[in-house]
């Protein structure tokens, strides 16, 4: 009897458009039996493509698919990219990419110290590469301020900047610890490793860069 009810399921299932495996997860049978059962109840043409193009397995090769072509692509890029050698770049070159990374990020409110803030490390350990090379700021000036969440080890979130800046610990000053919001979940993405401000105080030399920067936007104008 209950052999006989699944059968009149799975057919009621298959005329609502269903799949085998659709129907196998609703009723435990194996696809050899549903095959069987239906064998006088196919799906048209239209619906099998429909289910096709909605089925997730086949769904996931294709991102996998396209995912991995656009980082063959990308790959392609970098390589011919590389192969104009960008790097190394000369003193000069260096000077003026960091005129522009500190036009862009850095603060200028406060014209006794020059400091740029990100969370990406890269930005970091560059603007200091800028202030040691260029501006010949000794590494033992800069001082390390850190934006971090409650929820985060602090401890370790310390250890993973002075690793990254290469910046002895002593140069870390209290970071600023901020109360995670549920609401705002997403920046653990964002700011998995909290935000950095890498400063240097020196009246002088923000004066200088603060010039460069006037005179790059006076160069601008009509």
């Amino acid at each position: 009897m209950a052999r006989f009810e699944d059968r009149e399921k799975a057919i009621k299932l298959r005329l609502e458009g269903k799949s085998y495996s659709q129907i196998k997860e609703v009723l435990n049978v194996a696809k050899s039996t549903l095959s069987y059962w239906l064998k006088d109840y196919p799906l048209s043409e239209e619906k099998i493509k429909e289910l096709r193009d909605k089925n997730p397995i086949r769904i996931e090769k294709y991102r996998a698919t396209r995912a991995k072509q656009k980082k063959d692509r990308l790959d392609e890029v970098y390589k011919e990219e590389r192969r104009k050698k960008l790097l190394p770049s000369s003193k000069r070159d260096l000077f003026i990419a960091g005129l522009f990374l500190y036009w862009g990020e850095g603060g200028k409110t406060v014209e006794s110290r020059l400091t740029v803030s990100n969370t990406n490390p890269a930005v970091i350990k560059f603007f200091v590469k800028w202030l040691n090379e260029c501006l010949d700021v000794s590494l033992a000036n800069i001082k390390i301020y850190l934006h971090l969440y409650n929820d985060m080890d602090i401890k370790k979130e310390i250890e993973f900047w002075v690793r990254e800046l290469n910046i002895p610990q002593k140069q870390f000053r209290k970071p600023y610890v901020k109360k995670s919001s549920s609401k705002r979940i997403n920046y653990k993405i964002r700011f998995s490793h909290g935000t950095c401000n890498a400063m240097v105080g020196d009246v002088r030399l923000t004066e200088r860069i603060l010039i460069n920067l006037r005179i790059i936007e006076d160069s601008l104008k009509n």
